[in-house]
């Protein structure tokens, strides 16, 4: 072969390498949360801070919440398809879709208030500089943005 050629391959050889290395040293960080315990949450460790303590007791915890609002969210669907049902057979509101349309309101409204009960729980594990950014966060995106869609609907 000559000598360019050889030159050639040698330099994409090197900047694939390169190119290689580079990639996998700004990813590592990322592969590194997505394989640890509790993925989703890695994020919240970066973010806030938190030491390794802190993230097991906060992913304790998630764990804890969502097995409990996985059974609320299946009562709100039971009350969701039975007030759809009410609603197929008349074109008024009666007692009973009334009696539903409480009950559902109720189911929500216990809810939102496990969920605001997990944010300060959750809050309250963070150093308190940091709790206090973590509420401000999570109640913009949550529950205080939800209310002021709602006033609109």
């Amino acid at each position: 072969m000559k000598r360019p050629t050889l030159i050639l391959i040698a330099g994409l050889v090197a900047a694939v390498a390169a190119y290689c290395g580079i990639y996998h040293a700004g990813t590592a960080n990322c592969c590194r949360m997505e394989q640890g315990h509790a993925p989703e949450l890695a994020w919240l460790k970066q973010e806030f801070h938190l030491s390794a303590a802190e993230f097991t007791r906060i992913s304790q915890m998630h764990e804890q919440y969502l097995a409990g609002c996985a059974e609320r969210c299946h009562r709100i669907d039971l009350k969701n398809q039975a007030l759809a049902q009410l609603l197929t057979v008349t074109n008024a509101i009666t007692p009973e879709i009334e009696k539903a349309l409480t009950e559902s309101a109720l189911l929500r409204a216990e809810c939102q208030k496990k969920m605001l009960q997990h944010f300060y729980d959750v809050s309250r594990t963070m150093p308190p500089e940091q709790g206090q950014r973590y509420l401000a966060w999570v109640q913009s995106k949550t529950v205080l943005s939800d209310s002021h869609s709602q006033m609109h609907h």
